[in-house]
């Protein structure tokens, strides 16, 4: 912000005029409609999972139309209350609308980041796996801290969270972590995370009170729909059942209900807990192999082309550190961004983390 408020309020009306341009409103008013058409079919429902796909999108189609109308409408709204309290000299109403100013940048710019994911997956659910690396305890420990921060992330946002598999680790923390988080464009967002995250700390479980370097490995991936085709024929795969399990090996659950499924061909290992029953476990074990497979079939299919790029521009390796000793910072290794307050990073407070990332790799994908 420049400091005059006029300057500033009509940069932002030309920045809200360039996202409503890539949003295209008209598209999104008939895509709302044709959704709405769908919704009120009487035989909507004989298809419980279809109906469930037409009302999701409608709700989410609605509440992306209601955003950018409503901004509009709340910059409209400001520019007259500041007309009013400059002719009045009404100092009290001159801050709250720099107040409300302030506020409308912030929430113009995130849905400008939103414009930005035009990836082929991106406005899907995302499927989160975090898992212990290098560190012993300590990256066990880590590994957990990093599933809290997502968790309370999307918390903060509202967006609905399904954990599929925890497996704790013997003595703190745990070894790996599977959950989805549901929502327009998780995945988009998400997919940055993607990573190694490295944590620098004293070690709680160090009787010396040494320094510790620890890392976890974050995986995003897209959720499979039935328009992927990720077909896997039984004789690929292997599926056990054991019994699910809480810290410390304690019984959680008193019959063989968790499902663990390996697929042959590859040995990608998949499974799940949550569920009350085997075939619910199983049936949410497949769509995380799906996804998995999924992926690794894109990745083989861009393997020619990524072959061809500097290794050294990869952003899928190490790409954030959390220093909490011997001072306090937690830095993006791609984009540079920084903060100076890791608790409230791992509390959740992400999003401008989230944000440089996907503004850098829209910046790496055009060079």
């Amino acid at each position: 912000m420049s400091g005059d408020f006029a300057a500033d309020l009509k940069d932002l009306a030309g920045k809200l005029t360039q996202v409503e341009s890539v949003m295209d409103l008209d598209a999104l008013r008939a895509q709302v409609a044709d959704l709405e058409e769908q919704a009120s079919n009487p035989n909507l429902w004989d298809d419980p999972e279809a109906a469930q796909k037409v009302t999701s999108q409608l709700s989410h189609r609605q509440a992306e139309l209601r955003r950018v109308t409503d901004l509009r409408q709340r910059l409209d709204d400001l520019e007259v209350l500041h007309e009013l309290a400059e002719a009045e000299g009404d100092n009290a109403s001159k801050a709250e609308a720099e107040g409300e100013l302030t506020r409308l940048a912030k929430e113009v710019d995130a849905l400008e980041v939103r414009t930005l994911l035009s990836g082929e997956y991106d406005d899907r659910n995302a499927v989160v796996t975090i898992r212990a690396e290098a560190g012993g305890v300590d990256a066990a420990d880590w590994a957990e801290m990093l599933l809290r921060m997502y968790l309370r992330w999307a918390e903060r946002h509202g967006y609905p969270t399904d954990v599929y598999d925890i497996s704790y680790a013997e003595e703190a923390g745990i070894k790996s972590a599977t959950f989805k988080v549901a929502a327009p464009y998780i995945y988009g967002t998400l997919s940055v995370e993607q990573g190694t995250h490295r944590l620098v700390r004293i070690s709680p479980f160090d009787n010396q009170g040494r320094r510790q370097t620890s890392f976890a490995h974050v995986e995003v991936l897209p959720e499979v729909e039935e328009v992927d085709h990720v077909e896997i024929p039984e004789k690929d795969i292997r599926v056990d059942v054991f019994r699910s399990s809480g810290p410390g090996g304690q019984s959680v659950n008193t019959t063989d209900s968790a499902v663990r499924i390996t697929h042959l061909p590859t040995g990608i290992v998949v499974s799940c807990q949550n569920e009350k029953s085997q075939l619910q476990n199983k049936a949410a074990a497949l769509k995380v192999l799906q996804a998995k497979l999924l992926l690794k079939k894109k990745e083989e299919e861009r393997a020619e082309l990524d072959a061809l790029k500097d290794s050294g521009s990869s952003w899928g390796n190490q790409m954030r550190n959390y220093v909490l000793h011997p001072y306090q910072m937690v830095k993006d290794l791609r984009t540079e961004h920084e903060v100076g307050n890791p608790s409230s990073v791992l509390d959740g407070e992400i999003d401008d983390f989230l944000e440089a990332g996907i503004r850098w790799r829209k910046q790496v994908n055009a060079a």
